[in-house]
């Protein structure tokens, strides 16, 4: 696995994310998102919200710590932290951000909040331990890793 580094934060390829997306605090879907390849700024992979993985290509901004990625439905806009707890080992990736339906879907025009995680062995000193992950890492955690079953709402 190769990670790319900027300061403190790190975004692993490949890597297999789980994702949750709301609408006023309604969820929308779930699922996974796989990043394949990382070349530069540019990244491809899928993302299967419905059980079938489509191709997505995106951004990643290092120095900004800034992901962008467009699925046929939605275009999302996210920022990587990180969360280590070092009493298990691992570092949690989180990715989040704001989506914006666009056509053919039926709700193009809203926006709404996602999520996504994954995680790595922690190797080294943690980076942060500070705080607590937001409670969407639990969800997309569970989404990972039980079945990784996606859900339309």
């Amino acid at each position: 696995m190769q990670i790319r580094k900027n300061g403190t934060t790190s975004l692993p390829v490949p890597s297999r994310w789980g994702i949750d997306a709301q609408i006023a605090g309604k969820p929308i879907i779930r699922g996974t998102i796989t990043i394949n390849a990382l070349s530069g700024n540019s990244f491809t992979g899928t993302a299967n919200f419905r059980g079938n993985p489509i191709p997505i290509q995106g951004t990643w901004g290092e120095s900004a710590n800034q992901l962008r990625f467009d699925s046929p439905y939605a275009s999302f806009t996210g920022r990587l932290s990180i969360f280590d707890d070092p009493g298990i080992r691992v570092r949690h990736h989180v990715l989040n951000g704001q989506f914006l339906m666009k056509p053919p879907s039926l709700q193009a025009g809203e926006f709404g909040n996602w999520i996504a995680t994954t995680d790595t062995a922690l190797i080294g000193a943690p980076i942060n331990t500070g705080s607590l992950p937001p409670v969407g890492v639990f969800l997309t955690s569970d989404i990972l890793y039980n079945g990784g079953r996606s859900r339309q709402y």
